[in-house]
């Protein structure tokens, strides 16, 4: 394995008493993996990133990288690099220098270390712009500068702490997919940290999904999408609607805690193995692929169904304060193990009535 974290904890001193950031963390990244450790503000995610660093030490645990316990090692004794979201970039120095930086300080011979510059910025496509300053690059350009300064002392592991949180959103969809092609080019492992569920889902191999410094679910971008462990999980990455209590009984037939896609939900006449529910449209919401339909249903609960826009938005379709029936297939339904406690939202909102 690349990266190891065996029952990782951190507790931090607080005014109020001490905080665990960190709870009992277990994670394998294996060798040229692309991982994504997500979760929202606080989940503990970048404090781990960070411990894996050696900027932060684990209270309790060992965090190996190659297989080598370095759990007390400091930063520049372990075989990692990180891109931070600032870029952290010397504004006074050129584009080349900014990359030949770690060379120079490892005393790299300078024919060697100007190789490695160009070779360097040639992967993350900026040959030609070694003279400039950062200050004359648009912001996805100094992004990659950061990414190359990493590159060049051919880390076995590279660390990304949000690094395109400061780009605007088509540039950030850009870099989502230039970033895995980089990755996939260098052949190193990524781990990369974001609260963004759609870069997640983009860019790795696997994700792991924090909550309240846990690691609540590790799978590939679809097993964490279709399969989802937790209601939190659920509503997280993407959206759901959470069936639970009387409504899964009353729409399902069934106990227990379920979630639906909206994608998978339609309007229209049940089919062989279909659930069906009747309720009030009450919000119609046209999101240029998609439009999407909020239905107060009878039996208390509020569902979202997507309908794709493949001809544009329909004249004619369901507005809001009409009746209509939502279909989807009992196959699409996908039962959890964790409910929410009570009032506790799902996706950002409380979708449940009852």
């Amino acid at each position: 394995m690349s990266v190891s974290l065996l029952d990782v904890r951190k507790v931090f001193p607080a005014a109020g008493g001490p905080v665990t950031a960190v709870d009992g963390v277990d994670l394998d990244v294996a060798d040229g993996e692309f991982f994504a450790m997500l979760g929202p503000s606080g989940s503990g995610k970048t404090t781990v990133l960070r411990m894996i660093a050696g900027f932060e030490q684990p209270t309790s645990g060992r965090i190996l990288l190659g297989g080598q316990d370095v759990s007390r090692l400091a930063p520049f004794q372990r075989d990692v690099n990180t891109v931070f979201q600032d870029y952290a970039l010397f504004p006074h120095m050129s584009v080349a220098d900014n990359v030949g930086y770690g060379p120079r300080v490892t005393k790299v011979p300078r024919p060697r270390r100007r190789a490695r510059v160009e070779e360097a910025l040639a992967t993350v496509r900026l040959s030609g712009f070694g003279d400039r300053r950062p200050s004359q690059l648009s912001g996805g350009q100094r992004q990659r500068v950061a990414l190359a300064r990493a590159l060049v002392n051919r880390p076995k592991v590279l660390l990304l702490d949000e690094p395109l949180g400061a780009l605007d959103l088509r540039l950030r969809e850009e870099m989502q997919v230039e970033l895995k092609a980089i990755q996939r080019e260098v052949g190193i492992t990524f781990l990369f940290v974001t609260h963004d569920q759609g870069e997640a889902l983009t860019m790795s191999d696997r994700v792991a999904v924090f909550d309240r410094g846990r690691v609540v679910q590790v799978g590939t971008p679809a097993e964490i999408y279709e399969r989802p462990a937790t209601a939190f999980v659920a509503g997280f990455v993407g959206t759901s609607t959470l069936l639970t209590g009387a409504v899964a009984r009353d729409l399902l037939g069934a106990d227990g805690s379920y979630v639906v896609r909206p994608e998978k939900i339609r309007v229209g006449t049940p089919g062989p193995g279909d659930a069906t529910a009747e309720g009030t449209l009450v919000e119609l919401v046209y999101a240029g692929a998609e439009t999407r339909l909020h239905v107060q249903l009878d039996a208390g609960v509020r569902m979202i169904a997507a309908h794709p826009n493949a001809g544009g938005p329909e004249p004619d379709g369901p507005r809001p304060g009409d009746r209509v029936r939502l279909v989807w297939s009992r196959e699409q339904v996908v039962r959890i193990g964790t409910a929410p406690r009570a009032g506790e939202p799902v996706g950002g909102r409380r979708e449940v009535g009852a």
